[in-house]
């Protein structure tokens, strides 16, 4: 039989080996695997902390690296916030312009349009509401100067090309602005979603109604501005 101080040697050893191998398994990731972890770990980690609540030994613990490899690949938390959340947020947003120009409606088809792009714009921010959240909150309550969701480049595209397709949808004297209407079209459908918990407690209607609800409001705004409107309203109006 083994004596005992020769079963605790061995014991020891095969342990130091198996750290020794964890250890080099660590050290032979490659640069890339090691940024996808970190990203796919800070976006985790704001998503539930948010970014005042974020830190990057938690964020380095998520990604089972050591917080000094982190700052090897990121100058700061806000660099990375920028890597994890502001990037595929605003590459997110490019892609539904895209989705959104890949076909211009005929005037006949513009009720249905409208309705589809609604939908649409609803399901987006659905889907990406922790991302949304999370830049509003970083931009009101960072001290690093990061820039919140109006800082996206792609939303910022998305004002601009709302307002050319509305633009030639109206008279030389629009009641709104195209470049208004379009900032307070999506700021309706923004503020119904993120926030659709607090504005419409249980039992005050159903998620059907309320979906119905946020969409004519929209669409009846976006029609205020229709050249056909605008004139009838002008007829109506003279003596």
């Amino acid at each position: 039989m083994l004596s005992f101080d020769l079963a605790s040697t061995l014991a020891n050893t095969l342990m130091a080996a198996t750290e020794q191998t964890r250890n080099a398994r660590r050290k032979r990731r490659p640069p890339e695997v090691i940024m996808q972890r970190l990203v796919s770990a800070a976006a985790q980690e704001f998503s539930h902390s948010g970014y005042r609540g974020a830190t990057t030994a938690t964020i380095a613990a998520r990604a089972e690296v050591t917080e000094a490899q982190l700052f090897r690949y990121f100058d700061s938390k806000a660099d990375l916030f920028r890597a994890a959340v502001a990037e595929p947020l605003n590459a997110a947003f490019a892609a539904f312009n895209a989705r959104q120009l890949q076909t211009i409606p005929s005037p006949q088809e513009r009720h249905e349009a409208t309705d589809r792009y609604i939908a649409d714009l609803r399901q987006f921010i659905t889907e990406h509401r922790k991302m949304l959240l999370c830049m509003l909150l970083a931009e009101a309550y960072s001290p690093d100067g990061i820039r919140g969701v109006g800082g996206l480049d792609a939303l910022g595209e998305y004002f601009r090309l709302g307002a050319d397709v509305m633009a030639g949808h109206v008279d030389a004297n629009p009641r709104v602005a195209p470049e208004l209407m379009v900032r307070v079209s999506f700021a309706a459908v923004l503020a119904n979603e993120l926030f659709r918990d607090w504005l419409f407690p249980r039992g005050m209607a159903s998620a059907g109604d309320v979906d119905a609800a946020i969409t004519r409001f929209v669409r009846e705004g976006l029609s205020a501005n229709d050249a056909t409107q605008n004139s009838k309203a002008g007829q109506r109006r003279k003596p």
